[in-house]
């Protein structure tokens, strides 16, 4: 067989499967179990001593999770990965694996709401303090570092006001201070930003999102050098936040379209994410279309400099506020309304009364989650299927 090394990742997110059985199935099947069995006593003492290497429980290891796993570690370019049942327990575990009672966490303000709840409301719970900065603003970042200090987490495109940071200038600065970094790469995929290749010590993902792109199941997971993903394993095994095998299966599966379904998304975004700035309600305000690739993105160049495309998600900000976006959601006919993103359907949402409710208004308007924003997640129906339903809910909201 060719050495998977020297394939391209698209390759490997194909090729990389679990040992076929006896049956010598082409596609991988399904492991429905929840322990695995030892051919004598001496074998099963050796598994659990960690003298040797086999499944135990599929709490901790399981052949569909851990293909899944070793796909994704190829296309991210990591050492290892931990699959969890949510992209907020990826979250949850990529944090506190590493913090404790005492320490600092310091995060870029512009977050999925709940992991701004996470940070806000239950780090000090557990004696963890937590501060922001602007990713607008990245001079800030370096001023909030304190002795007691542990890591920096990022979003970046960001959830939903698409702001953008230079990985590589804050892995720099956190690496200074002997910080670890946190990228969630939920929005990028790798196959448009590997930010361990930036210099992040730590990715996570949302498998929810784009990696399934179907809206079907859940999932999440945290890669990165081998022995901190042992921490995050550590953590879970106890835990218990761990991916099921029937959605390790089917996120496995995806990563197979992933590529060319994250190509398809991106241009259908950046063509209709052009269309809107032409569009009466923003031809005289095109900043208010907002997406990384136009050229009108405050962060551009550093998008450009990172990414390889822009991603599937568009935002724009409705002059008529809370009352025009509401009216603007009614009028859609083809798009669905719904809290997810990254699916093969385009979906419309408002932020500000949904995924970012829990914010004060203070909050959301610090990152730009004012009460006209509307974010589009673009799917892959053609492009002008997706403008034509947009189009004439802007008409018919207007006014």
């Amino acid at each position: 067989m060719s050495d998977q090394q020297h394939w391209h990742p698209q390759t490997r997110a194909i090729r990389i499967q679990h040992p076929t059985t006896d049956a010598r199935e082409h596609s991988v099947p399904l492991f429905l179990t929840s322990s695995f069995c030892y051919p004598d006593a001496e074998t099963m003492r050796a598994v659990f001593a960690d003298e040797q290497e086999a499944y135990i429980y599929s709490r901790f290891s399981n052949p569909n999770v851990d293909e899944f796993v070793q796909r994704m570690c190829a296309l991210e370019e990591a050492e290892d990965g931990f699959a969890t049942a949510s992209g907020m327990s990826a979250v949850f575990a990529s944090i506190m694996a590493f913090l404790k009672q005492g320490d600092h966490l310091l995060s870029s303000a512009a977050i999925f709401g709940s992991t701004h709840t996470l940070f806000s409301k239950y780090l000090p719970k557990w004696g963890i303090s937590y501060d922001e900065f602007d990713m607008r603003h990245p001079e800030q970042l370096e001023k909030l570092i304190r002795p007691e200090t542990r890591m920096i987490f990022l979003e970046t495109p960001s959830n939903p006001g698409l702001d953008i940071i230079d990985i590589k200038q804050v892995a720099e600065i956190a690496h200074a201070h002997g910080l670890l970094l946190n990228v969630d790469n939920c929005f990028a995929t790798p196959v448009l930003q590997k930010p361990l290749l930036l210099g992040a010590d730590l990715v996570v993902h949302s498998a929810t999102k784009w990696i399934d792109g179907q809206g079907r199941v859940l999932g999440g997971i945290v890669l990165g050098k081998k022995e901190l993903i042992q921490e995050v394993y550590l953590l879970c095994r106890t835990m218990g936040p761990s991916l099921s095998p029937f959605n390790a299966w089917m996120l496995s599966r995806s990563l197979e379209t992933l590529h060319l379904r994250m190509m398809q998304h991106s241009a259908n975004a950046l063509e209709l994410a052009r269309r809107l700035q032409q569009h009466p309600v923003f031809r005289n305000q095109p900043e208010k279309v907002k997406y990384p690739f136009l050229e009108t993105h405050p962060q551009y160049a550093i998008a450009r400099k990172q990414m390889r495309a822009g991603g599937g998600i568009v935002c724009f900000e409705l002059p008529g506020g809370l009352e025009q976006g509401q009216r603007f959601l009614n009028e859609l006919q083809m798009l669905s309304l719904t809290a997810n993103l990254g699916d093969t359907r385009s979906i419309a949402s408002h932020p500000a009364s949904t995924t970012h409710a829990k914010l004060t208004e203070e909050e959301r308007l610090a990152v730009g989650i004012t009460p006209g924003l509307i974010r589009i997640s673009v799917g892959l129906e053609h492009v002008d299927d997706i403008y034509a339903d947009i189009e004439q809910a802007l008409r018919k909201s207007a006014g």
